[in-house]
């Protein structure tokens, strides 16, 4: 009896001990280290999210390890161009989307730019036109492709296969799109948004933006308030402060529940998520270098079960773009269902063979590690929000559609409806800085009038003028021009001038991976083409990426060795 009442008085002290511990814990949580003031207190003061964990992972995506690694040619380089020496670069922890983006993702994006802003409407045509990939890059002037002009976008046989025919300009826009729609639908399961209004109540008056909701949410939806304070609150559990006056009405970036935004992988992000290194690794040390995305100096399989097998679709030679049927193929003529190979050590599909993809970097043949060895990227343009005379940030109405017409003559939107309206940055941001000093940086270093790198131009006709400064520059591609007339006609004008020197110029961006349509060379990791950003393929397409915040790794007690 004596040992029964004894284990009952351990049973009770220890609940104590728990429970006061507890109390302990979540007071020390919720109280400042600054202040010892209460933190997230119904009377009001400092609301923050002193629960959260770490970041969710979005739809799609897989988690990204970053860490340092070899960026750039590693084997042979039998082009003789040399255009990525091998560098060492750290990459920041990120996630990627598992699979190329797919027809039937992009159908979705084209579905609602439609309910949006109709096509039928006049206003609104050239943006669901602006957003349609080009079909017709699927022609061939002595091939019989028509099936896939017809069908490889919208038939449900096609609806997993990667999406072609996007533009890099197209690409980005369909980022934007995705951020705008997962951060409504979290803001939605969490009780701050009406439920199913980005279904019932969104129009081209009425929508959702992330930007807009951040830093004016009573203008999103159209300043709709039975949309952004659902139900008055009360589905929150709303709080009020000393006065009776309702608080956290709306999320903040501090509550957690925003996610950062889908973009395009940067050419160093895809780079080293392509290769799966952890295959080779040992301790602190990759163990030799990586010529595919999978282990191994072959294309094909060496494992028991699927000895021999392809393991990704690539053209093997002249007239050869699968193999012989039934008996060494790689299961694909054109591009494949995503998934059909296996994925790398990150869980990645695709990351050579199918299609080859858009990274976000502008290209330049020389890739300048003596300045920067950290995620290293050129591209970067600074914006800020534009403010009304009255100091409130600028939300672009349906009257407001900044329309641009590209070098291909291509009509698309700059800007949508319910979106902020982006400036250049300016002194005001850029004086005595040391880390940049003007809005656009894409030239830092590379060609721009404080660069020693110039070539001699044998470009008479510019010299004339005598600006050395423009006449030497790295990079003179073609100028083409496209204008219009007093009735809208397109008027093409082309740069037929000889003493050009190069294709390249601010409007190329670089792609990363061998395609359906490359032979086994473009598989590596290490290989980097450009194309016109505003132009598109049948070989080229993309996936979307995320940065990572918060901590390098998931595993909290990781071994070290």
């Amino acid at each position: 009896m004596r040992k029964i009442v004894a284990i009952k008085i351990l049973l009770i002290t220890a609940i104590l001990t728990t429970s006061t511990s507890c109390k302990k814990s979540s007071s020390s949580k919720n109280s400042s280290r600054a202040t010892g003031w209460n933190i997230n207190s119904r009377e009001g003061g400092f609301q923050y999210n002193t629960d959260f964990k770490e970041q969710e992972t979005s739809p799609g995506l897989v988690f990204i390890e970053g860490g340092t690694f070899t960026k750039g040619r590693v084997q042979d380089d039998v082009m003789h161009d040399w255009n990525n020496s091998p560098n060492q670069q750290h990459v920041q922890s990120f996630y990627m989307d598992e699979t190329e983006v797919t027809n039937a993702m992009y159908m979705e994006y084209l579905d609602w730019i439609k309910r949006v802003y109709p096509p039928s409407d006049e206003n609104f045509r050239a943006i669901y036109n602006g957003a349609l990939p080009d079909t017709l890059v699927w022609r061939n002037r002595l091939g019989f492709n028509e099936v896939m002009t017809e069908n490889y976008l919208r038939h449900p046989g096609y609806g997993e296969y990667p999406v072609v025919g996007v533009s890099w300009i197209q690409a980005v826009e369909f980022a934007n799109w995705r951020s705008d729609r997962v951060n409504e639908y979290n803001l939605e399961k969490a009780g701050y948004l009406k439920r199913d209004a980005k279904i019932t109540d969104v129009n081209a008056d009425s929508n959702f933006s992330t930007d807009t909701y951040i830093n004016a949410p009573t203008l999103t939806y159209g300043g709709n308030e039975e949309i952004i304070n659902a139900e008055g609150g009360r589905s929150r559990n709303a709080q009020t402060d000393a006065d009776g006056n309702p608080i956290n009405i709306y999320a903040t970036r501090q509550t957690g529940i925003i996610s950062p935004k889908y973009r395009l992988p940067t050419e160093t992000e895809w780079e080293y998520a392509a290769l799966g290194l952890s295959e080779v690794r040992s301790y602190n040390l990759y163990r030799g270098r990586k010529k595919y995305p999978w282990d191994g100096q072959y294309t094909r399989s060496g494992d028991r079960k699927t000895r021999g097998d392809q393991k990704a679709n690539f053209k093997q030679g002249k007239g050869d773009y699968g193999g012989i049927a039934g008996w060494s193929d790689d299961g694909a003529d054109i591009t494949n269902a995503v998934k059909s190979y296996e994925p790398n050590d990150y869980g990645l599909y695709d990351m050579a063979g199918n299609v080859a993809e858009w990274v976000a970097d502008v290209y330049r043949p020389i890739v300048d590690d003596e300045f920067n060895d950290f995620n290293y990227y050129r591209g970067n343009v600074y914006t800020k929000n534009a403010l009304n005379e009255d100091g409130t940030v600028k939300v672009v109405t349906a009257d407001d559609i900044v329309y641009d017409t590209l070098s291909n003559g291509k009509v698309i939107a700059r800007n949508l409806p319910g979106e902020i309206l982006q400036v250049p940055v300016d002194e005001n941001e850029t004086y005595l800085r040391t880390n940049f000093d003007k809005s656009d940086e894409i030239n830092f270093r590379d060609g721009d009038k404080r660069s020693s790198r110039y070539f001699e131009s044998f470009n008479d006709e510019e010299n004339e003028g005598g600006n050395k400064s423009e006449t030497t520059k790295m990079y003179n591609s073609p100028k083409h021009n496209i204008s219009r007339d007093s009735v809208g006609n397109i008027i093409r004008e082309y740069d037929k001038r000889n003493n050009r020197t190069s294709l390249i110029n601010d409007e190329v961006r670089v792609y990363k991976g061998g395609s359906w349509k490359d032979r086994e060379y473009w598989l590596d990791p290490a290989q980097r083409r450009y194309f016109p950003q505003d132009m598109a393929t049948d070989y080229i397409g993309f996936r979307c990426a995320m940065s990572r915040v918060g901590s390098k790794t998931k595993e909290k007690n990781k071994t070290k060795n």
